[in-house]
């Protein structure tokens, strides 16, 4: 019986030895967006590289030819130098749109490395560890169709492995296609989860799988022990779904005598509803939330603490107090929820951080108004209060952009009168027109003086300062009074009081 424990034949991060480099590395496929599942995953390996000094490598995964996608490589590349997330061995997208790479241990994207796994596969048919399948699809098909209706788990009949060497070599030599299978030995596996403990299996239940398939490229599970072993990968994080892909991974490290990684599988992130995080529920893309004007540091902020919380007492984290306090033993088993709520909240305090120059900076790509003045920061630096997202942006600033038009109704506040609003906003107009223009650089000294000029009049706030906010803003609600003055500036501030003016007198 076969029986491999973790403990034995890998490395598990608490007894690592003190001179044992942490090599990380993500290992996505060109087929879309980056997953934000996939950005979680990203950055705990980042962490777990940068807090122990060791490396992070982006590796490239195209073995499944069928479902590149074009121009996928280009945009993971693309999104991790939006994020600005750094990586010492890899692909990197150039400017001009080329992709070089560096590091020791490429080529880093496996479509390029085919002549490297073919000798693993061989070396296994020869000693008897794996073998030549010649079974078509439409017998494959008929195989688990009966397997299925027998309530019997689907898995290869191993037909082919029946078969003797010289007929084996006929058919090889007539150019009948083929795959190469992997003889899943009897007994049992097991390893111990960095995350979820130690994981057992039968390995009756495991399918004899295929590491070389008939278009000549290596199987995914060939492909990555390879890959891992050579670029001396010391610990996997992956996503849950792939756990059920460990059996054969080991039993391949033990065939070939590779030392295992650690494992550790990463827990889903989950819709609202617990099911699985999906594109018919939601945004499923990194790209698709950076799209929406979520920041890179509150995207990466709120991923990373998605089903691990570094403290109890903290929501808002750097990314160098991320990188040190992160604990893999303290990753959640269960999967999280995507709560996009609490990821509104935490970008609209990253945004409330960010100078006046920086937000500009931020918000330009989201503004239809080719615009650029003071004017335009100004209402960026006003609105921010009232945004989530930067995308918000454009429609919070039209009102300070373009010529406002007044419902005649919303300019008299409460159970006050059209008579009454007329007045004040006679009366305040010249007390506006009349402010200095240092008075204009602080909205401090706005307020300090419109309300010195109410209360030297016994006047009521609402009744002045509404239909004075409301002239300004042309909006039931809005920024302040103040906040308007400041954006506008006195000229077009009195400009719009007189317009107002106008509309109630048209009454």
């Amino acid at each position: 019986m076969l029986f491999v424990m973790l403990l034995k034949n890998s490395r598990s991060i608490s007894s690592k030895p003190r001179n044992m480099t942490i090599r990380t590395r993500i290992a996505p496929s060109p087929t879309g967006y980056m997953h934000i599942g996939t950005l979680r995953t990203v950055m705990f390996d980042y962490f777990l590289a940068r807090q122990s000094g060791g490396q992070f490598i982006v590796r490239i995964e195209d073995t499944d030819q069928a479902r590149l996608v074009p121009g996928a490589l280009e945009s993971l590349l693309s999104t991790f130098q939006k994020l600005g997330l750094d990586y010492d061995e890899g692909p990197v997208l150039q400017p001009d749109g080329t992709i070089v790479e560096k590091g020791d241990y490429g080529p880093y994207v496996q479509s390029k490395r085919l002549d490297i796994y073919r000798p693993y596969a061989d070396k296994l048919v020869a000693a008897g560890q794996a073998y030549v399948c010649f079974c078509t699809r439409e017998r494959l098909e008929d195989m688990r169709a009966a397997q299925t209706a027998a309530k019997q788990t689907p898995k290869y009949d191993r037909h082919c492995l029946r078969l003797e060497a010289e007929e084996v070599a006929k058919r090889l030599a007539a150019g009948e296609g083929y795959v190469i299978r992997m003889r899943i030995p009897d007994g049992e596996v097991a390893f111990d989860d960095a995350i979820r403990g130690v994981i057992k299996f039968n390995l009756a239940d495991v399918d004899d799988q295929v590491i070389i398939k008939s278009d000549g490229f290596a199987s995914y599970h060939l492909a990555v022990v390879i890959d891992d072993h050579l670029m001396k990968i010391s610990h996997v994080l992956r996503g849950e779904e792939w756990i059920s892909s460990t059996p054969k991974q080991i039993v391949l490290h033990n065939m070939l005598g590779l030392q295992m990684p650690v494992y550790a599988h990463v827990p889903l992130i989950l819709n609202p509803d617990r099911t699985k995080l999906s594109k018919r529920k939601g945004d499923v893309s990194v790209e698709g939330y950076l799209t929406k004007g979520y920041l890179p540091e509150a995207i990466i902020n709120f991923i990373s603490t998605l089903g691990f919380n570094p403290t109890s007492d903290q929501e808002i984290f750097t990314r160098e107090e991320l990188v040190r306090l992160f604990d893999l033993s303290k990753v959640n088993k269960g999967g999280a929820v995507m709560n996009t709520e609490k990821l509104d909240w935490m970008n609209h305090q990253y945004l409330a951080k960010l100078s006046a120059n920086e937000l500009a900076q931020a918000a330009r790509p989201f503004l239809k108004t080719t615009v650029d003045n003071e004017l335009v920061h100004r209402a960026l630096l006003v609105e921010r209060q009232r945004v989530n997202r930067l995308d918000e942006f454009d429609e919070k600033i039209q009102p300070y952009l373009f010529s406002i038009e007044y419902p005649k109704d919303i300019l008299v506040w409460k159970k006050a009168s059209p008579e009454d609003a007329l007045q004040q906003l006679e009366n305040i107009r010249p007390v506006i027109a009349g402010l200095s223009d240092d008075a204009f650089t602080q909205m401090s000294l706005l307020e300090a003086a419109v309300k010195e000029y109410i209360g030297n009049q016994g006047l009521q706030n609402g009744n002045v300062l509404w239909p004075l906010r409301v002239a300004l803003s042309g909006a039931e609600k809005s920024a302040s009074p103040f906040e308007c003055l400041w954006v506008l500036g006195k000229e077009a501030s009195v400009t719009r009081i007189d317009k107002a003016i106008s509309c109630l007198k048209s009454i």
